[in-house]
């Protein structure tokens, strides 16, 4: 569900690792995509971060201050616990002016990104969604971080430039 812009920046460091040896060299970019989706079968916003792995990494271990390793099957229940925390704390969600609470599903490696999914409880078809996003802000002063949500089919897209954080769409 990422954008053509960001496969495009993903490619890209997928090529340059190839062409330097096992690791990516290091992205131009610091970019993530929070997908923000109604799912209105189960009447519920369903939420989608995802964030390159190494940047990713950078943060959660400059937030708690300990070694991250987010591929690492033997320290998946620690990092779950820091993905939950860091995103949970980075990722505010309102709709129609009423705060959600949301769960947290867990997260995944995507070949150099990660998939953080979360969930609301049940909520009627929100008119507004509002939403502050400030990943990887504690990380870096250039990050760029793309909003897109969508309510019955219609998709709408935001580009929130370090220190921006905040975005609302109307349905």
């Amino acid at each position: 569900m990422a954008s053509l812009f960001y496969k495009s920046i993903l490619c890209f460091c997928l090529l340059t690792g190839a062409m330097f040896g096992k690791k990516p060299a290091p992205h131009p970019l610091h970019v993530s995509t929070t997908d923000i989706s109604y799912n209105a079968q189960d009447n519920k916003l369903e939420v989608i971060c995802t964030i390159f792995t190494d940047d990713f990494e950078a943060a959660l271990a400059k937030q708690y201050h300990t070694t991250t390793d987010l591929t690492k099957s033997d320290m998946h229940a620690a990092m779950d616990k820091m993905v939950k925390s860091y995103v949970s704390a980075n990722v505010h969600i309102k709709t129609t002016a009423v705060p959600l609470s949301f769960n947290y599903i867990g997260y995944e490696i995507n070949k150099e990104a990660v998939n953080v999914y979360f969930e609301s409880e049940k909520t009627p078809t929100p008119k507004k969604i509002d939403a502050e996003i400030s990943l990887l802000h504690n990380q870096f002063n250039d990050q760029l971080n793309i909003v897109h949500m969508t309510v019955n089919g219609t998709r709408k897209s935001e580009k929130l430039d370090y220190p921006d954080k905040k975005v609302m769409q109307t349905f």
